[in-house]
């Protein structure tokens, strides 16, 4: 069995504070469902961004992929990605974080 599920604005939260602890300041862009909404991470690093979105493995433990492919992407690509995907799925929460290194604040696998 996977890892316990918590509310999605409950884990929002958190990741906003961990980015902060970790200096990569983040924000809330698009707010989704509280209790189970999805979450895709725009991160800003040195030559662009990064699109990460959550996903379950076969496992149900959350990972996260980059949607955007391996190499960061102009912010207008970024952009286009996530607008499709909340025309897709309206509960979406959308998060931005300043993050040079490309890597998210908080804890998960990358794949």
């Amino acid at each position: 069995m996977g890892e316990a599920r918590i509310k999605a604005g409950i884990w929002v939260s958190a990741a906003l504070r961990m980015g902060m602890l970790e200096n990569k300041p983040g924000v809330v862009v698009r707010k989704g469902d509280v209790d189970a909404g999805g979450v895709l991470v725009k991160l800003y690093g040195r030559t662009g961004c990064v699109v990460l979105s959550q996903f379950r493995d076969m496992e149900g433990n959350l990972a996260w992929m980059r949607a955007t492919g391996p190499a960061p992407v102009d912010e207008q690509t970024a952009d286009e990605y996530i607008a499709k995907q909340t025309r897709f799925d309206p509960d979406l929460w959308v998060l931005e974080f300043d993050a040079a290194d490309y890597r998210p604040p908080f804890e998960g696998k990358v794949v």
